[in-house]
């Protein structure tokens, strides 16, 4: 699980803002909002399952969910030419701090050991990373450097950590200038358990984030196909939620392509024999493929309907029960930005709910304009709502609900009025409605 993730000049963001799980002592909704992580040092940790993120557009909400998933992918999938740039912009809003490294620190939890990833890195090269472990106490697995001038990478040890010289040269060799240690030591062949452990925790439990567009059907199928995700489970979840569906079905079909179609689908190479594509006799091909069926059930009748005629609420919602089952069955922590897209406030309202009931070991971190979660303070907590707000030279600022005190927010007070009337910020400062149109 994450525990605290900070962002320094990245997109938006200028200043140094943190992202943090860590639970107050409030123990407000305790049983579903808060996991007591016991770890093999002896000491515990309370962490939230759910980050609720609040903002005007242009805020930086959405760029604090893709900071999060620009680092999960530089370091799954590095770089392979030691001149390609990384794909971000710092903050481009001022003088100075396109020139400046970007920064970021991700503590978080792997197999009840704690960690501390940090990371600066230009458009061009990693300047520095460090990974530290606690265990019992905070001590360094390895610290990077890198000497722009001679395009050359060092990596010390800690004193704790041991590992063949023959090791250590080869994931040097291996980790050019804009890779990351833990980029390189994919590449290699070496035994090294703590980075093992810290590249398989952004592998297995950080997913990608999820935006409005991203259409999950053919990862949630695929997984239903291979039963990764239950598919029982996905329909009792429909079925509760009153979609009226009692059944997924996956259908085979065979769709008969002629060459032009197969030509523009890049699936020639799937034909070995190259004087087939040329044979007349040979005009057409056979292709299997899958389609996904619900069907719904109506007194004692049952229909099915391809998945593409269902409405966009529904085939959201389709995507978020396969979510669901693997969050509430793995540990998982997945971003959405704007989590309400397509889906009726009270079902987005159950999806929550169903989430913080039900799982265990993963957590949510989701960009929201819902406003009326906040009109229910007896479903949430002040330390899982966050704010973002743009401040006097355009950079993102993060706080959180909690950090506001008894004068602006007090147990009998209404949040959701005093959001939407600017005393928390996080609003948009509109004009009038008049404009003068030139002619």
């Amino acid at each position: 699980m994450i525990v605290n993730f900070s962002i320094q000049n990245y997109g938006s963001i200028k200043d140094t803002i943190c992202l943090s799980f860590e639970a107050t002592d409030s123990k407000d909704l305790e049983e579903y909002y808060v996991i007591p992580v016991e770890l093999s040092n002896g000491k515990s940790i309370r962490l939230l399952k759910l980050g609720l993120i609040y903002g005007a557009n242009a805020s930086g909400k959405t760029t604090i969910l893709k900071s999060l998933n620009f680092l999960r992918r530089t370091i799954l999938k590095p770089l392979d030419k030691k001149d390609s740039k990384f794909n971000f912009e710092p903050f481009l809003l001022d003088n100075t701090s396109s020139s400046q490294p970007t920064s970021f620190a991700l503590e978080f939890i792997q197999n009840k050991v704690k960690y501390l990833y940090e990371i600066q890195l230009t458009k061009y090269a990693v300047i520095s990373e460090k990974l530290y472990i606690y265990n019992p106490s905070k001590s360094l697995v390895y610290e990077r450097a890198t000497n722009l001038e001679k395009q050359l990478t060092s990596i010390s040890l800690g004193n704790k950590i041991s590992l063949k010289k023959e090791f250590l040269n080869s994931l040097e060799a291996n980790t050019l200038w804009n890779n990351t240690v833990l980029g390189g030591f994919q590449k290699t062949n070496i035994d090294f358990n703590e980075l093992h452990e810290v590249t398989r925790w952004f592998k297995d439990n950080l997913l990608p984030i999820i935006t409005p567009k991203t259409n999950l059907f053919s990862y949630i199928s695929s997984r239903i196909e291979t039963k990764e995700i239950n598919k029982n489970n996905v329909v009792s979840l429909l079925k509760k939620a009153d979609f009226n569906i009692s059944d997924i079905l996956i259908e085979e079909t065979t769709r008969i392509l002629n060459q032009d179609v197969l030509r523009q689908l890049f699936l020639l190479s799937d034909i070995k024999n190259e004087e087939d594509t040329l044979d007349e006799t040979k005009k057409t091909y056979p292709v299997k493929e899958k389609r996904i069926l619900l069907q719904h059930h109506i007194g004692n009748d049952s229909y099915s309907l391809k998945y593409e005629q269902e409405s966009a609420g529904t085939q959201r919602y389709y995507q978020f029960c396969g979510l669901l089952d693997l969050l509430i069955r793995k540990n998982k922590i997945l971003p959405i930005d704007e989590v309400e897209s397509s889906l009726h406030p009270d079902l987005l309202k159950y999806f929550l709910l169903t989430f913080l009931t039900n799982s265990k070991h993963s957590q949510l971190i989701l960009t929201t304009h819902f406003r009326e979660f906040l009109l229910e303070k007896d479903i949430f907590r002040n330390d899982m709502i966050w704010f973002t707000e743009r401040k006097e030279d355009s950079s993102t600022d993060l706080y959180s609900l909690d950090d506001f005190n008894t004068s602006v927010i007090r147990n009998t007070s209404s949040v959701y009025n005093a959001y939407k009337i600017g005393k928390l910020g996080a609003t948009p400062n509109l004009g009038d409605y008049y404009i003068e149109l030139e002619e």
